[in-house]
């Protein structure tokens, strides 16, 4: 089986270098909110291009915190996508803020601009923008709709590691972004971890305080904040795996370019591609099929892993179902979900995989 991801298959040195980075943590017997905490925090923020990286306990306590940082919460409006992990708005929910949802371009399942338009009201406080499986697109656009509406522009960038847009990375066109380091992710650990990023000290200072359950100095609660802290030892691994970062998307790319150069099938689609190389970073190379469920079962007959993201829109989930929406509907995020499949483009993947993905794609009828 060709799997989604084999972490079994990753370098023999980059395990080395994990094992070797959790035995100094061992060793040092300091295990949060240490060196390497630190440490990793000032190269993050280094690669993101940004004065300031906050390390968190996961992606959903990220947004969450930068949601409180900014003070948005009872009574606003956060404007997001359906077509998103559920974590996403439960993060705004979370931080007592409302969740309203605008529909998706078809060609790219990002945020419609439009839509989002006909979402606004005197209760809007900002818009968070998912940059869907691993793709940055149209900044200056959502850039001038946010300033003219005079509201925040903020980013999940869960699947959109170190993705640019103009020479500015994911996460740094807003007032933050958050980072996800689950282990799927681009750039993973070894279990959950997360990070804010943010040109703005205050707005950093105010994270470090609500990921320590709101402590401004030790034993001196200033405000009510959250257990939600990297520690030291998944700090130290996501270090030894920064390095080997490059290399890795480098070749997430390169499986990409041949699945568009290569699929020929008229009965799959491919979404849109990039502007530029630098702008999908493809945590995730989706097609699009009508008959997808028909697809998912012949791939993984024929040996090819597959998963849906995501079968079930945001509003389409019980707990979401009155959430307030485009008045016009959210069609486009309906559609995409019951024709969207994600198939293999790891960095493990070998051309030989890739070129069997390629052909069982394409003599499905």
């Amino acid at each position: 089986m060709i799997l989604m991801n084999n972490f079994q298959a990753e370098p023999a040195e980059l395990i080395q270098q994990e094992v070797a980075a959790v035995e100094k943590v061992i060793k040092s017997g300091w295990y949060i909110l240490g060196n390497q905490v630190s440490n990793f925090e000032s190269a993050w923020a280094s690669h993101c291009r940004v004065n300031y990286a906050i390390g968190v306990g996961n992606g959903m306590d990220a947004i969450e915190i930068g949601l409180r940082a900014l003070k948005i919460g009872s009574g606003d409006e956060v404007i997001t996508t359906p077509m998103t992990a559920f974590a996403t708005v439960l993060a705004i929910i979370r931080a007592g803020a409302i969740p309203v949802l605008a529909d998706i371009e078809p060609a790219t399942a990002l945020l419609d601009p439009a839509s989002v338009e006909r979402c606004l009201s005197s209760r809007t406080r900002a818009v968070l923008l998912v940059h869907l499986y691993g793709q940055v697109r149209n900044m200056d656009s959502w850039i001038t709709l946010c300033n003219h509406a005079g509201i925040q522009l903020l980013e999940d960038c869960a699947q959109s590691h170190l993705a640019f847009w103009k020479n500015k990375v994911a996460g740094a066109f807003g007032a933050w972004g958050a980072y996800s380091f689950y282990p799927t992710k681009n750039l993973g650990t070894l279990g959950d971890g997360g990070a804010i990023i943010t040109n703005s000290e205050a707005l950093a200072n105010q994270a470090k305080i609500l990921r320590n359950y709101g402590q401004s100095q030790r034993y001196h609660h200033s405000e009510l904040g959250l257990n939600s802290r990297l520690d030291e030892m998944h700090a130290a691994i996501l270090t030894a795996r920064l390095g080997w970062f490059d290399f890795f998307s480098a070749r997430r790319k390169e499986i990409a370019k041949a699945y568009f150069d290569g699929i020929k099938n008229p009965l799959v689609h491919l979404m849109a591609e990039p502007v530029e190389s630098k702008c999908h970073v493809y945590h995730l190379f989706v097609i699009l099929c009508d008959k997808r469920d028909r697809l998912s079962n012949y791939l993984v007959e024929h040996g090819v892993d597959n998963l849906i993201h995501y079968p079930i829109p945001v509003h389409h989930q019980v707990p979401c179902r009155s959430i307030r929406r485009d008045p016009k509907g959210l069609i486009h995020a309906e559609v995409h979900a019951t024709r969207c499949l994600s198939i293999p483009c790891h960095p493990q993947m070998s051309d030989d995989e890739v070129n069997k993905v390629i052909e069982a794609i394409n003599e499905f009828k």
